[in-house]
């Protein structure tokens, strides 16, 4: 257990403490739903139809830009892992989203969301591509984006669309990315401080080494992990995924 200023952050892009369900797993696997043939054999509902607690978050309805750069090739397996660009939260994350957008336009800033809701399987392909516990959550413990419980954001300013210099982008994978790194510039130092305090004061928790990542608090066993047919979002190929281990 890792705190930060206090508070617990966990030690993968997850929050709070896991469910134990498969002591295989150490006690870290979280319940997945829906059909995954990769998945491990942990207990999991027999759900199968569209999540009634995902909601959309579109441009119109939030008041947010949207660069969902999973469903391009500008992320770190060098090519789309969505093949429909959409974002999707847990109401309960969408409410505080909603906050987070209020208390950045009077400021004259947006909020600008890089990933939302991912489904189980696009977790596997990250995981593949980079099986590095400090960015990518273990699949078999589940990232909160996987409950639609994260999202993955920065702030632009409203009226020229420019983003504000965070020092490093998204998904930079080194130690300049962590909350509290003081060899980036000044004014990014700035910027990602003011991002964390719009996103904590609207109800977020952050993860330490991540600037982008916010979640809510501790959501391993309140969420469930959902599959991508199960969510009913409708965001995967239709071509195989990566088998666990691959």
């Amino acid at each position: 257990m890792v705190f930060f200023n206090g508070r617990h952050v966990g030690t993968v892009d997850a929050g709070g403490p896991s469910t134990p369900t498969d002591p295989s797993l150490g006690g870290d696997a979280a319940r997945v739903v829906g059909p995954l043939s990769h998945r491990p054999a942990t207990p999991f509902s027999p759900f199968t139809g569209p999540s009634p607690m995902l909601i959309e978050i579109t441009p119109e309805g939030y008041d947010v830009d949207l660069d969902l750069l999973y469903a391009t090739p500008d992320n770190i397996t060098g090519r789309p892992i969505y093949a429909r660009a959409a974002g999707y939260l847990h109401m309960d994350a969408a409410a505080l989203l909603a906050h987070a957008v209020a208390l950045a336009r009077p400021l004259g800033l947006r909020l600008r969301v890089f990933d939302a809701f991912r489904p189980a399987e696009a977790q596997w392909t990250l995981w593949a591509a980079c099986p590095d516990p400090d960015f990518i959550a273990d699949p078999r413990r589940g990232s909160p984006h996987s409950m639609g419980a994260a999202v993955d954001l920065t702030l632009v300013d409203a009226a020229s669309g420019t983003p504000l210099d965070m020092g490093t982008g998204f998904d930079d994978m080194r130690h300049e990315s962590h909350h509290g790194n003081q060899d980036i510039a000044p004014e990014a130092q700035r910027n990602r401080h003011l991002l964390l305090g719009i996103m904590t004061a609207a109800g977020w928790d952050f993860y330490r080494n991540e600037w982008w990542h916010y979640q809510l608090v501790q959501p391993r066993g309140r969420y469930p992990v959902l599959s991508d047919a199960a969510a009913g979002t409708r965001m995967m190929p239709e071509t195989a995924v990566p088998e666990a281990g691959a």
